[in-house]
């Protein structure tokens, strides 16, 4: 799946949103569940559940640019949404994110 290309600027979080937490959950509605995650470097954006089976990723433990499925391990790249170990088989959707003004905007 890797970055989706369509969609538009959403307006997903406030920065401040983030001083005690590195995550967050945003529901646009429908299938837009999304995961939005602070690291060191930035925000990443990817969907919410785990393509193995539908279990939230956004409580799972992350390692560097990677977050594990609290249910059965998989990994995945929180860059890209690529699987990276089973048993997940399926990458999961990764969105662009941008800041501007103290707010966090995925493209969605």
């Amino acid at each position: 799946m890797g970055f989706l290309g369509g969609g538009e600027w959403r307006e997903a979080a406030e920065e401040s949103e983030f001083v005690e937490t590195d995550r967050k959950l945003v529901d646009f509605g429908g299938e837009k569940q999304i995961g939005l995650f602070k690291l060191d470097d930035g925000y990443y954006a990817v969907g919410a559940w785990c393509s193995h089976q539908k279990t939230s990723l956004v409580h799972g433990d992350i390692d560097d640019h990677e977050i594990m499925c609290p249910l059965h391990g998989a990994r995945f790249d929180l860059r890209s949404g690529k699987q990276l170990s089973l048993p997940a088989v399926r990458p999961i959707p990764s969105y662009s994110v941008k800041v501007e003004d103290g707010k966090v905007f995925i493209k969605a």
